[in-house]
């Protein structure tokens, strides 16, 4: 495993901002490849480099803009830096660059952080990847955080433990957030979620028993897994087999089952398939016990799964360390979107404390060329991809399915609700401040199986459909 430490001088050659046992650092060579003394000495020799807090937010700055000048390629950075000069780079940035203004308007906007020490809950999924892998690959620290990544056993789990403040902030299925802030399923408190996590990312696996019933009319009478009620492989499931002209309530049972449990339970014939967070579609295969029905990005091409998400009451005491948090997400968002870090981000996000996976299965779901347990490999590279705006629109929709399936019931403000959780507007200013590109429209309308949906005729829209309950 690796972590990349931001606050190494990216200006010298000679040091790697990744530490790990093949550093070739001063430090990290110095105490002979083992790891822990080899962080330990390297933070200390920064800390000493570093004497305070604006020293700290001035590297943070230098150190953001140079990895994003050369593509978070460590690699290449010192090759540059090497061929001409630490000096001569940190010359001509400055030349075009207004740094000193650039880190007078960071230290402005950041301020000091209200706490450093925090505890980020997780479910063991791809799903959430940046928010895993941000903790050994030094995302967090980056911005000043002193986060504990937290894993926890399901979304029940994560909810409860949300709502008691044991968790500063979590790792959330986009329709959570809506639904605690709406007070369904939950006692009501207003969350907001900044950033979405990945999108695609899951799929229909069947027991190895049905390969014969490929057509979903064939499957009056199965049981289905799903990880949550209020999550979009719910809402895609019954979305899925209603278009297919079955009901989800009463043609099929759907059982809410914690992801790491899935395969344990279609090798128990327990269900007959579920829709469900990788890896375990993947590791359903990888255990010969099931196979890949289908991607559900077949069903809405990049559509919505996890996110991160955290009180209103946590962002509004803790504005400081709310930004830096929302930062620190962002930006190991838009690291994991990148197709060539998938293979470092597999090694980083598979050892017990975070997924308990083999390397190979979420190398499978990461860069898309997978098994499909139907004898064939198939390469999709964005089976999962990671986009961190929150659209309106995406939070629209899945008010929608809320209220077609009975979820929640009267009159609802789809537009007011989604613009009150889903923060397109902090997502859009983090994402520019770092330098990515951020859509300037917070709704766009969608293609699912074939039908438009129109974010401005949420009602028509439930209205539209000839099975559900709304």
């Amino acid at each position: 495993m690796k972590d990349h430490n931001s606050l190494g001088n990216p200006f010298d050659h000679r040091q790697s901002l990744i530490h790990g046992r093949s550093c070739d650092c001063h430090d990290c060579q110095a105490t002979s490849g083992h790891h822990d003394h080899a962080h330990t000495a390297h933070a200390k020799t920064e800390q000493e480099a570093l004497p305070d807090n604006e020293a700290m937010l001035d590297r943070v700055v230098e150190s953001t803009l140079v990895r994003g000048i050369f593509g978070h390629s460590d690699m290449h950075r010192r090759q540059f830096m090497k061929l001409v000069g630490g000096g001569t780079a940190a010359a001509a940035l400055a030349s075009f660059l207004p740094m000193d203004a650039i880190k007078a308007a960071v230290k402005e906007d950041m301020g000091p952080l209200e706490k450093s020490k925090l505890n980020v809950g997780f479910v063991p999924i791809t799903c959430a990847t940046p928010i895993i892998m941000a903790h050994p690959m030094g995302f967090y620290e980056r911005y000043g955080l002193d986060v504990s990544v937290i894993k926890t056993a399901g979304w029940a789990v994560a909810r409860d433990k949300s709502l008691n403040r044991e968790y500063d902030a979590a790792h959330m299925l986009t329709p959570m957030p809506l639904a605690m802030t709406m007070g369904a399923g939950s006692t009501p408190e207003p969350y907001i979620m900044p950033a979405v996590e990945n999108i695609n990312g899951q799929a229909i696996v069947l027991h190895n028993d049905h390969k014969d019933k490929r057509d979903p009319k064939q499957w009056k009478g199965f049981i289905f897994g799903v990880p949550f009620e209020y999550s979009m492989h719910n809402f895609l499931l019954r979305y899925y087999v209603a278009e297919h002209g079955l009901d989800p309530d009463q043609d099929i049972q759907i059982r809410v089952i914690p992801p790491p449990e899935m395969v344990a339970n279609l090798r128990a014939g327990n269900i007959d398939g579920f829709l469900s967070p990788d890896p375990f579609n993947q590791r359903a295969v990888y255990e010969r016990i099931g196979f890949i029905h289908l991607l559900t990005k077949e069903i809405w091409e990049g559509h919505p799964c996890c996110a991160f998400a955290t009180s209103q009451a946590f962002a509004t005491e803790n504005p400081n360390t709310y930004g830096a948090l929302l930062r620190s997400i962002i930006d190991a968002t838009q690291y994991s979107s990148k197709h060539e870090n998938r293979k470092e981000i597999a090694s980083a996000i598979a050892p017990t404390n975070y997924l308990n996976q083999p390397v190979t299965v979420i190398e499978q779901v990461l860069t898309g060329t997978y098994a499909d347990g139907l004898g064939g490999v198939q390469q999709v590279p964005d089976r999962i991809d990671f986009d961190p705006f929150p659209w309106h629109s995406m939070a629209v929709w899945i008010l929608t399915q809320m209220k077609r399936w009975g979820y929640i019931e009267g009159d609802v403000n789809y537009q007011q609700i989604a613009e009150q959780v889903y923060l397109a507007s902090d997502a859009r200013k983090v994402m520019k401040e770092l330098g990515y590109d951020a859509p300037e429209q917070a709704s766009r309308n969608y293609e699912i199986m074939g039908k438009t949906f129109d974010y401005t005729q949420p009602e028509a829209y439930v209205k539209s459909f000839a099975i559900g309950r709304g």
